[in-house]
């Protein structure tokens, strides 16, 4: 691997992230904890009468929202400007969110589900472009790591305090999400102040898709993310199976598995960045990905605690090396004037992952764990052979 970073150390480099970055930290970590009504979605539904089939329509209508996100929220990010396209997500979601409280036919549980994932998703392409203006290119796998350090840790505070909230009232969640969430618009509000990006003529999707066509690095990495993307799915579902059919472990122990996953990226990756960051993109990326196929594929050799716990360590360590690096590196290989729809591609990248992987993971389980696992660990390994092909020598 090639050296490409100066050596500097993790406290220094957060000394250098400007200020407006750790407000949209904070409103992050906010806004992640107050992440109530999408995660405790299907037994909601449940618990309102809906039959399975009907629980899987509208959370798949959640995963439609998120692909119509990419493409409205990358073009906004780059027609309007970052922070009003992260404003109008906010305000858009909290409303959906509130509207969806109500909501009683399947109709409309479905549509005001959609509409939720549309507003609220637009928020990812405008926030990834915002940071890669806001952080010079050395200091960007610094600051796309604190910002998944900001989602892990809210999201899993959140979740402990969600459930005794769900306990009392699912109200209560709806209410409280949409609340964060125009928190996080209130902060984004007052605090952040983009530095205006030129933008050049033709600022719709044409130009940046044939701009992305000529562009071999991103098509690399678009088509490495949805395998891998398809493969990180396998956690919310497969791998669930595997603890409670295949290993005959109860759900608590499915939530202790989930929970070491955010304590190791909590308290691990950030550190990591000194490390991973000094080296060509392509490589890490190459060896996360690797490790991330690895940790699913020893499900294949046994559903047995020991298993478990040894894929879970080796898939996050896999993860905490990939994931920041990949969110500098995408960055990177974007004009300024073009940066939020190449944004867009990878939340509709990320959203057909979300889309495909679990009713795969899910089917083949069904056919046979052994060869989901195979499979699994090929796609995992095919991404890895994809940025390894890859030459990127710029900073990050």
């Amino acid at each position: 691997m090639h050296t490409i970073a100066r050596p500097t150390t993790l406290l220094q480099d957060l000394r250098l992230l400007p200020a407006q970055y750790w407000i949209l930290f904070s409103g992050t970590l906010v806004n992640r904890f107050g992440h109530f009504v999408i995660p405790f979605l299907a037994i909601y539904l449940k618990q309102r009468g809906q039959d399975p089939r009907m629980i899987g329509l509208i959370l798949g209508a959640y995963g439609a929202g998120g692909l119509i996100a990419g493409v409205v929220g990358g073009y906004l990010a780059d027609k309007i400007g970052r922070k009003p396209t992260m404003l109008i997500s906010c305000v858009g979601a909290a409303g959906a969110m509130l509207l969806l409280s109500q909501a009683e036919s399947v109709t409309s549980l479905a549509a005001l589900t959609m509409l939720t994932g549309v507003a609220g998703a637009m928020y990812g392409p405008a926030a990834g472009a915002l940071i890669a203006d806001l952080i010079p290119p050395h200091l960007r796998v610094r600051a796309y790591s604190c910002q998944r350090l900001a989602i892990n840790l809210g999201f899993a505070l959140g979740m402990a305090t969600a459930g005794f909230m769900a306990k009392k009232s699912f109200m209560l969640l709806f209410i409280a999400d949409a609340a964060t969430t125009l928190i996080l618009a209130l902060t984004l509000f007052i605090g952040i102040k983009p530095r205006k990006i030129e933008m050049k003529s033709g600022s719709g999707w044409k130009p940046a898709l044939a701009h992305m066509k000529a562009n071999r690095p991103f098509k690399l990495a678009i088509v490495s993310s949805l395998l891998v993307g398809i493969v990180f799915w396998q956690m919310s579902s497969s791998y669930g199976l595997q603890v409670t059919e295949g290993a005959k472990l109860d759900e608590r122990t499915y939530g202790l598995l989930m929970a070491l996953n955010g304590i190791m990226i909590t308290f691990i990756e950030l550190p990591l960045t000194s490390v991973t960051r000094r080296f060509d993109p392509g490589k890490v990326m190459t060896v996360g990905y690797i490790l991330v196929g690895l940790g699913m594929g020893l499900n294949g050799l046994g559903a047995n605690a020991f298993f478990l716990i040894t894929s879970m360590i080796v898939f996050t360590t896999g993860e905490m090396i990939s994931l920041p690096v990949n969110n500098s590196y995408m960055a990177s290989l974007a004009p300024d004037e073009m940066r939020g729809r190449y944004q867009g591609v990878m939340s509709i990248t990320w959203a057909s992952a979300t889309m495909l992987g679990p009713p795969l993971g899910v089917a083949l389980y069904e056919f046979s764990p052994g060869v989901l696992w195979i499979v699994i660990m090929g796609m995992s390994f095919a991404a890895a052979a994809m940025m390894f092909s890859t030459r990127h020598k710029s900073g990050t």
